[in-house]
């Protein structure tokens, strides 16, 4: 055997329990006392490290990790499941630590619980049934969410944050430590509180990401005008979002702002804290 090929092989430890039927990709390593259920599908340079399960119609995506304890694929915390055959999906370069539970979907869902790619899922957090987690989604430690959440690219959860059933979580939102997310966090967002309430955007991951000023400056003006200081507005919600969609409409990241808003919701949008607002505002101005 060539070097190269040897170092594509698959090695499987004794303990571990593949059942027949489980597909194996190239260079996957399956450590101690970890368990493949038949219907599993796990591609090239997978490691479970130890004492891992995967169970269901599962796929884990090329160069994911997932540490002892975790468990991928079980059947969902759901009564009205009765054992049909649905999926679970972790992409490519995905990391998965210790204790971490992902279910997979329920047909009285979409079917399907899907993590996108390079997504971090640290130590005791629950992805639950028929949840959707865009590419490069952070998720702290103890983060919990009920069924159905969506969480779109970039955003990050802090830890010990629940997150109720149905909600969407905007493209780079920041969820904080702690925080009960009821209703829809838009695109940029940033959320703190027991109930979470909306503070302000998410000016780290704008900045980090080579947003520049200029255009920072335009979205809190946009924001502003959305969500005015301490909540005093003369006019309703509906008008003040027009106003936005005509001044600042031309911006791409405003505009995904405002295509958040229109989507159809099961739960609505997050309120706005009235006394944190403009602190939060001032600090990322």
């Amino acid at each position: 055997m060539h070097a190269a090929e040897e170092a594509r092989s698959t090695v499987v430890h004794p303990t571990a329990l593949v059942a027949p039927g489980a597909r194996l990709g190239q260079g996957v390593v399956i450590g101690p006392w970890c368990s493949v259920g038949p219907d599993v599908t796990i591609e090239d340079g997978v490691e479970l490290i130890s004492h891992v399960v995967v169970d269901g119609h599962t796929r884990l995506g090329a160069g994911s990790r997932y540490f002892p304890f975790c468990t991928v694929g079980m059947a969902p915390q759901d009564l009205k499941y009765k054992g049909e055959p649905t999926r679970c999906e972790i992409g490519a370069g995905t990391v998965v630590r210790e204790h971490v539970t992902i279910h997979r979907g329920t047909a009285t869902g979409s079917g399907l619980t899907k993590v996108g790619q390079n997504v971090l899922i640290m130590a005791n957090a629950h992805v639950a049934h028929d949840c959707v987690l865009g590419d490069r989604v952070i998720i702290v430690n103890n983060v919990v969410m009920g069924g159905h959440v969506t969480i779109e690219d970039d955003a990050r959860i802090m830890g010990s944050a629940a997150i109720h059933q149905f909600v969407r979580i905007g493209h780079a939102a920041l969820v904080g430590g702690v925080a009960g997310v009821e209703a829809d966090v838009i695109p940029y967002g940033s959320v703190l509180g027991n109930r979470a309430r909306l503070i302000g955007l998410h000016w780290i991951w704008l900045r980090r990401n080579g947003v520049q000023s200029d255009e920072i400056h335009r979205m809190r003006k946009a924001f502003l005008t959305l969500y005015p200081k301490n909540g005093c507005a003369e006019d309703p919600f509906s008008v003040r979002l027009e106003r936005v969609r005509a001044e600042f409409g031309d911006n791409p990241r405003v505009r995904e702002i405002l295509d958040f808003i229109d989507a159809p919701s099961r739960r609505g949008l997050v309120r706005p804290a009235r006394q944190d607002l403009e602190r939060a505002e001032t600090e990322g101005a």
